[in-house]
């Protein structure tokens, strides 16, 4: 592989990072997977991104699926090369995209998992007087109340309180897209008591609205690991993660209001068919309360 084609990999990264302005963590991704391509055309002696046609990308998902890889992996490699080569056009280095007509295996769509109401309200009832614990109160509150993403509250700044304290947060989502959440009152009463709290944690002049025990912007890891603590102490039998959380307020909400196009905003979907599956969750709780009451939908004891 020839010096220049590595280059733009580390070019594309910076376009990833400094102008569609993608999370480092979404512009390491797409890099692993052009990594995995890459190393292809080494192994295929092909010394030009040019030279990629779509047979090769065809060769390329058949090797990672005789691997293991999922159709969920697939799928991602193939927009990641996509993506590079529309890119790669776009500055003239090639003229085609051998990603045209190719085709990833489709992967079977998964409900996501919600908690229920009665789980929810046990989760949010944790009264720690820690710092640490009021933190985590009011994480576990903005997530059910405005169905955030962990990315989109990680990006919080202290600049984003007065929002809060307003009601109502501006958030920056998937493909940079901005749009305004609802606070609910728990939850701006929550982040008020954390940032009594927060000088404890935080150093002088970190700007992070929510910091780890070193004092800086807490990280997912972190994040994770206090929610998994929450749901084992409260006793909830299940492992608790921050898109639950999400899930759960878009099932909720859709339950109660029963307007798609609503929890579509709120979540910062781009297509509602994506918001669509929540529709699927409601249909099995409906679905459940006819077997249970419905005379003609119990089935014979004899």
């Amino acid at each position: 592989m020839q010096p220049a084609q590595g280059e733009w990999l580390e070019k594309f990264q910076r376009h990833l990072l400094a102008e569609r302005r993608l999370s480092e963590h979404t512009a390491a991704a797409y890099l692993n997977d052009l990594k995995l391509l890459q190393a292809f055309c080494i192994d295929q002696g092909l010394e030009h991104w040019q030279t990629l046609d779509h047979n090769h990308v065809q060769r390329l998902l058949a090797q990672r699926h005789r691997g293991g890889a999922s159709p969920a992996s697939l799928q991602r490699l193939l927009s990641s090369i996509r993506s590079f080569y529309r890119y790669l056009r776009n500055q003239h280095i090639v003229t085609q995209d051998p990603t045209a007509d190719v085709r990833a295996p489709k992967q079977k769509r998964k409900l996501p998992k919600a908690l229920d109401t009665g789980h929810v309200e046990r989760l949010l009832s944790q009264k720690g007087r820690a710092p640490a614990d009021l933190r985590d109160q009011a994480m576990l509150e903005l997530f059910y109340s405005s169905g955030l993403r962990l990315s989109e509250l990680l990006d919080l700044d202290m600049r984003h309180a007065q929002q809060i304290a307003g009601g109502e947060l501006m958030v920056k989502g998937k493909g940079s897209k901005e749009r305004v959440v609802p606070v609910g009152g728990p939850a701006a009463e929550a982040v008020r008591n954390w940032l009594v709290a927060r000088p404890e944690m935080a150093v002088r002049d970190e700007v992070a609205l929510f910091v780890g025990q070193r004092g800086r912007r807490i990280s997912r890891s972190t994040i994770q690991q206090r929610f998994d603590y929450w749901s084992k102490r409260l006793g909830l039998g299940r492992h608790v993660h921050p898109h639950m959380l999400r899930h759960s307020f878009a099932t909720h909400l859709l339950e109660s209001s029963g307007d798609l196009r609503a929890v579509q905003e709120l979540l910062g979907h781009a297509n509602i068919s994506t918001t669509q599956i929540y529709t699927h969750l409601d249909f099995q709780r409906l679905a459940k309360v006819y077997d249970d009451a419905h005379p003609r939908a119990k089935k014979s004891k004899n």
